[in-house]
């Protein structure tokens, strides 16, 4: 696993570096390992582990034919300034989101 560090700058590379370690599944790992685990319980996981598995695919593929309704994705909260605000390229100010003011000049008129 490679991670190039840009302007110096460390801490990005580490967080993108355990990003890629947990999608990996290396902390995962690390904590199996931890003990011993007797070869009937490892049997056991790799068994229920392969069902998960085969399930999902199933799922995800009857999703594709359309014989069963696509999971609702959660929503993201990408926007962490507060509602109706959004940044300014190349700023760090706020100005009120168009939809917004948009929104607000409606229920002044209608009112």
């Amino acid at each position: 696993m490679q991670v190039f560090v840009r302007d110096n700058n460390v801490d990005q590379a580490l967080r993108i570096l355990k990003r890629k370690m947990q999608r990996e599944g290396v902390f995962r790992e690390m904590r199996r390992r931890r003990f011993y685990e007797k070869p009937s319980d490892k049997a056991a996981r790799e068994k229920t582990e392969s069902i998960r598995r085969s399930r999902k695919q199933a799922r995800k593929q009857a999703v594709r034919d359309g014989l069963i309704a696509a999971p609702v994705k959660k929503p993201t909260d990408n926007n962490k300034r507060g509602p109706g605000l959004r940044a300014i390229t190349g700023t760090g100010q706020t100005q009120p989101s168009p939809t917004r003011e948009i929104a607000q000049t409606k229920t002044a008129t209608e009112a």
